[in-house]
């Protein structure tokens, strides 16, 4: 049976999304259709990737990643990880900009996600590396 989990959204991707949405209203009432026609593709590009976002753990033993629509899916064996570990970008004080998951798989490679149950998938994750 697979494990869908979807991507958190991120107080900064509020702020691009309240920018974007911003200066595409701006310039279309200044009347200049090509550069808010770009803005507004910008504007749905965010919008899809924000909603379709997704972290599929599968029965076969794969982590499924799904960056939305227009991006092409990556597909990690669940045997290559080597270890997922909650981390945390910039910290000032108590606060941190960022809460997130590190995975790494194979020797250099890293892959960060942000998952709505944090807790949940990482015990699911952990309990399918051991393999109990």
């Amino acid at each position: 049976m697979n494990h869908i989990f979807h991507a958190r959204i991120t107080w900064y991707q509020y702020v691009y999304f309240v920018l974007l949405t911003a200066i595409t209203v701006f310039l279309v009432w200044q009347k200049n259709a090509l550069p808010a026609l770009l803005f507004a593709l910008l504007l749905v590009v965010l919008i899809e990737k924000l909603i379709h976002t997704t972290y599929t753990i599968t029965s076969e033993g794969n982590l499924i990643l799904s960056f939305g629509r227009f991006t092409k899916k990556r597909t990690i064996a669940i045997k290559d990880i080597l270890s997922v570990e909650k981390a945390n970008s910039m910290k000032f004080g108590g606060f941190s900009v960022t809460k997130y998951i590190l995975i790494r798989h194979g020797y250099d490679k890293y892959v960060a996600v942000l998952p709505v149950k944090e807790g949940e998938f990482v015990e699911l994750l952990k309990k399918l590396i051991i393999g109990i």
